[in-house]
C-alpha cells in the first residue's frame, strides 16, 4: 500500500466536522424559511430521539436561517406561496418553501427550483412558461394563498 494512503500514526483522532447545513445553497444565498418551516424544526429539535447528527442540522439551519413572513402583496406569487396552476395535464399545485423545507410529495417547492423561479412574481390569473420534462407548457396562475 503506497504511504499516500496511510497515517502516520494510527493513534490521531480526526477533528470533528463543522455540521452541515442539511440542504446545499450556492455560495452568498439567504438561507430562507417559512415561519412555520421554523416552528416545524423547533419542534423537531426538542422532541425526544432526535439523532445527534439531525439536531447539528437542525441548529445550523435555524442559526443561518432568515424567517420570511408572508408578503403584503398577496396578489404576486412570493416566497412561501401557494399557488395552484392550470396546465395541459389538469391543475396543479405548488408551495414555494425554503431549501431545508422541500417536500415533493405535498408539493412543496425550494424557491432556488426552477418551477418556484417561473411563478414567482407572477399575479393571479396570468400565465408562465415552464419547460418540465415532458416539454414546454404554459401554466395559469389560477391561485395564490399565503398560509
Amino acid at each position: 500500500m503506497s504511504k499516500a494512503f496511510t497515517r502516520e500514526s494510527d493513534d490521531e483522532h480526526d477533528e470533528p466536522l463543522a455540521p452541515r447545513p442539511s440542504a446545499a445553497l450556492p455560495p452568498g444565498t439567504k438561507n430562507l424559511l417559512t415561519p412555520d418551516g421554523a416552528e416545524r424544526l423547533r419542534e423537531e429539535l426538542d422532541a425526544p430521539g432526535c439523532a445527534p447528527k439531525r439536531r447539528r442540522q437542525i441548529e445550523e439551519t435555524l442559526r443561518t436561517a432568515v424567517v420570511t413572513p408572508s408578503p403584503a402583496d398577496r396578489g404576486v406569487v412570493r416566497f412561501g406561496a401557494v399557488v395552484a396552476v392550470r396546465r395541459d395535464g389538469g391543475e396543479a399545485s405548488y408551495r414555494i418553501v425554503g431549501v431545508d423545507e422541500t417536500d415533493p410529495d405535498r408539493g412543496w417547492v425550494s424557491w432556488l427550483s426552477p418551477i418556484a423561479k417561473a411563478l414567482l412574481g407572477a399575479r393571479s390569473g396570468g400565465r408562465v412558461r415552464f419547460r418540465f420534462p415532458s416539454g414546454e407548457e404554459e401554466l395559469e396562475i389560477v391561485a395564490i394563498d399565503y398560509p
